[in-house]
């Protein structure tokens, strides 16, 4: 049985949440929380909790740094942003201080289902706009990304490449397959392979070192 606990402060919200939790997963246990205070007892007294939803904007929470105190209370349980703001850097900034994913609450019931099977799963889940490339919101210069030198980034087959651009674009790992016609296993395998290579623990720290690549130079198609 999957645990979840839902960090929000608005009631509707929360109901709207659990009924699409609800319709994704088979037979979840919820826990609700409407403030940060709240959160950090229930994180706390439930340490077999497999996902925690949070808020950014709700009570106590003092933008991230709400983020930070859960994740020192409840360092093993990871924790997914869902949040009406969507700023890049924001979402960013979250993820260097260890959330595990973002999901908009603007995102349909859809989306959002499958953010939750993909993160159960997991993998890392950001909305592809968050992710993709743009001049205008470039990443703040205060934020610690792994480095990602040129002799790393050669290292990298021309499949393993093409894996990581799908990675940046925010893709789980059935979408990769899907598009590079390749088995899932395949793709594991690729992830794997990639996140030794740069030098990086996880999927969050390679996806923000390869952030700013431009795969169309590099990758001879």
């Amino acid at each position: 049985m999957i645990k979840l606990l839902i960090a929000d402060d608005h009631p509707l919200f929360r109901e709207a949440l659990i009924n699409v939790i609800s319709a994704a997963l088979t037979n979840p246990e919820i826990i609700e929380a409407g403030t940060l205070d709240d959160a950090l007892v229930l994180a706390q007294a439930h340490e077999d909790m497999d996902l925690i939803l949070l808020d950014i904007n709700m009570p106590g929470m003092h933008g991230l740094d709400g983020l930070s105190a859960l994740r020192r209370e409840a360092p093993t349980i990871p924790v997914v942003i869902i949040s009406a703001e969507e700023d890049k850097q924001t979402v960013l900034k979250a993820l260097n201080q260890g959330a595990a994913g973002f999901i908009a609450k603007s995102a349909a019931r859809d989306e959002m289902a499958t953010a939750l099977q993909q993160i159960l799963q997991g993998e890392v889940y950001l909305p592809a706009s968050i992710m993709r490339k743009t001049q205008e919101t470039p990443l703040p210069t205060t934020q610690t990304r792994p480095s990602l030198s040129m002799e790393l980034l050669f290292s990298l087959t021309r499949r393993q490449l093409l894996v990581l651009e799908r990675m940046v674009k925010g893709e789980s790992n059935k979408q990769i397959a899907t598009h590079l016609n390749i088995a899932e296993t395949t793709v594991k395998a690729h992830v794997s392979a990639i996140l030794a290579k740069l030098g990086v623990n996880n999927r969050v720290q390679a996806i923000l070192a390869a952030n700013d690549l431009d795969f169309s130079t590099i990758i001879r198609r």
